[in-house]
Order: C-alpha cells, then structure tokens, then sequence
C-alpha cells in the first residue's frame, strides 16, 4: 500500500520535538517556582476517613469541622454518601482528634466510626525516594528488554520516549497543581508499561521492513520509517482508545481518591501515543540515518581503493 499521501511525521519531526519541549519546558519552571502539589502520602500530615452511618452533606461534614476548630476542604464518599474524608497538612495530636470525633458524635453519637492515618516527615521522603527509584529501575528495564530484543538504538529512543512520558505527565501535574500521591505514582508506572508497548509494535514493523528494503539515502529511511508507522497506526490507535476509554470512566465516574489517578492515566495514555509516533520513531530514524552515512563513506572509500 502506498503511504506517501499521509502526513509524514518523520519529516516534521523538528515540530513534535519542540511542542514537547516546550511543555517540559513549562513543568520544568513550574516546578522551580511551585514544587509539586504534593498529597498527605510524600508530606507529613494526617488523613481521618469518618463514617457516621446515614447520608451526610459536604456542607454539613464541615461545619462539623469547624464546630470542632478546623475549617477543612472534605470529601464525601461511601455507598451512601456516609464517609467524610479529610486531609490536613499537619500532623494531629491525641487530644485534636478526639475532639473532631466528638464533634461528630455529637451529631451522629454511637453511628461515628473513625480511621486516622499519620505520615511522618521521614516516611514522607522514604515514600518519595522510593517512588523515584521505581520509576528509574521501570525504565532500566525496559531499556535492557528493548537492548536484547532489538538493538542498541531502539532502546535508546525507547528509553528517551517513555521518559518524555512520564515526564510531560509530571509536567502537566505541576503546571496545573493536581495533587500528587501515591495512585499518581501508581500511573506513571503504568504509564511507562503501556507506552513501551505502543512503541515496541512500531519498532517490531520497522526492524521487519528494514530486512527486505534496500536502504542507500536517509531518504529511503525516511520513507521506510514513514510506511511503518502507518503500517501500524490502527493497531495503535485502537489499543489507547480501549485503555483511554476505561480511564476517562473512571475519571468521570469514580470517586474522588481516584480521579487523579484516572486523569494521570489518560494524559500517559496519551502522550504514549504520541511519543511512539512522533517522538521515538523520528529519534531512531536519526540515530541510523547517521549509521547510514556511514556505511555510505566506508563502501565509498573501499570503492575508490579499488
């Protein structure tokens, strides 16, 4: 089949690579300026998860608060709207917390149950090192799978691509000041699976086509890279359509601890798509174009031998 009529990604490379980095480039400012909106999870604090038996309101659950000496954003959650969730930026002492379940039971009496969770600062920075380091060891190994399975410059743009993923997603978190936490990590481990995927059936076509393609120009490179990506565009599409749909619902319809969760998959999912197209198939194709050069100068130079 004949691709020469679709839009060449290849060949506007230089546009893909600077929309990408320019949003990087935003995140990176923003995160000089702002930091990451982090969640209880990577900042000392205390979370109270309240289940007062029946229907309760968010105007009524903060009032609450307030009765007991806090003036707290809460959320509720529950089967039948019965939890109260609450996150605050300290950490609470015995005699605070009782105060908030007597606030409740006051109201409530003997229907309050109450769940308080306490994250220290030193588990604060072990849960964040530890997210970090997971999400480094998740690309190391991918990039030794792609190293074996195909060759050294796939697994360079391999490794390139899914980084730019997981880094536009922080970028994006730390431009708009969505809440990080540990289901954010989750997503950007997930993320990175999903995206070497994409990338990985790409790679697979162009490694198949460039066995019978007889490659003398960056020329005919680019046009073997071209034909592969179409090649394999509907398979792509139609994979992250399935998982972005999931997400989306999830986003639209799940309860507020995993809404952020939701939106970290679909903006992953997303940029996945994006960079196995636009971003890791131009990178190889400039990788081997400069291998190509050089065959081309060896086979030139033996020919002038002769």
């Amino acid at each position: 089949m004949n691709y020469s009529n679709k839009f060449n990604f290849v060949a506007h490379r230089k546009i893909f690579f600077i929309i990408s980095s320019v949003i990087i480039a935003a995140g990176v400012v923003a995160l000089l300026l702002f930091q990451m909106n982090y969640g209880v999870d990577f900042k000392a604090g205390t979370s109270i998860d309240v289940s007062v038996g029946q229907a309760i309101t968010k105007e009524k659950a903060q009032e609450i608060y307030k009765t007991a000496g806090f003036d707290q954003t809460v959320t509720i959650g529950g089967s039948n709207s019965d939890r109260v969730s609450t996150r605050f930026d300290e950490i609470l002492n015995k005699e605070q917390i009782d105060k908030i379940k007597a606030a409740y039971a006051a109201d409530y009496k003997d229907k309050v149950s109450m769940e308080v969770n306490t994250v220290s600062p030193d588990i604060a920075k072990e849960l964040a090192f530890k997210a970090i380091i997971g999400v480094l060891i998740a690309s190391v190994a991918i990039s030794i799978y792609v190293s074996i399975r195909f060759e050294w410059r796939f697994a360079l743009a391999a490794i390139i691509s899914i980084l730019h993923d997981a880094v536009i997603v922080v970028s994006m978190f730390a431009i708009f000041r969505f809440q990080v936490d540990l289901p954010f990590v989750a997503a950007v481990l997930t993320t990175v699976g999903y995206s070497i995927n994409d990338k990985i059936v790409i790679f697979d076509r162009i490694r198949e086509n460039l066995r019978f393609s007889k490659l003398k120009t960056p020329a005919d490179l680019e046009v073997m890279v071209h034909d592969s990506i179409w090649q394999t565009m509907a398979r792509n599409i139609n994979t992250v359509i399935t998982v972005l749909i999931a997400a989306i619902c999830l986003f639209i319809f799940g309860s507020e601890s995993i809404k952020l969760f939701a939106l970290a998959k679909i903006i992953g999912l997303t940029s996945g798509a994006y960079s196995s197209i636009c971003i890791a198939s131009p990178l190889w194709y400039m990788l081997k174009k400069n291998s190509l050069g050089s065959k081309r100068k060896v086979v030139a130079a033996a020919e002038a031998k002769e």
